[in-house]
């Protein structure tokens, strides 16, 4: 709702049964410098998606929790 950008589609879910497309899947986010992994995966469903374009996907949903960090100084808290 907020226009945020939240990373880019790596892969998406499906019924198996059906053969409907249940979920995008974005990559979590590096964590120091990706020495040491990632976090989770976001997933967001289907039902949450609004629009699909050539280059953006709109999705209704409370990007709080995949809101990305801004970078600060290193002394800034």
């Amino acid at each position: 709702k907020n226009g945020c950008v939240l990373g880019y589609i790596y892969d998406v879910e499906f019924n198996t049964s059906d053969g409907r497309l249940t979920a995008i899947v974005l990559p979590g986010r590096q964590r120091f410098l990706g020495l040491i992994g990632r976090e989770e995966d976001i997933v967001i469903p289907w039902s949450e998606i609004e629009v699909i374009g050539q280059e953006t996907v709109l999705v209704t949903t409370d990007a709080t929790p995949y809101m990305r960090r801004t970078k600060k100084g290193f002394f800034e808290n």
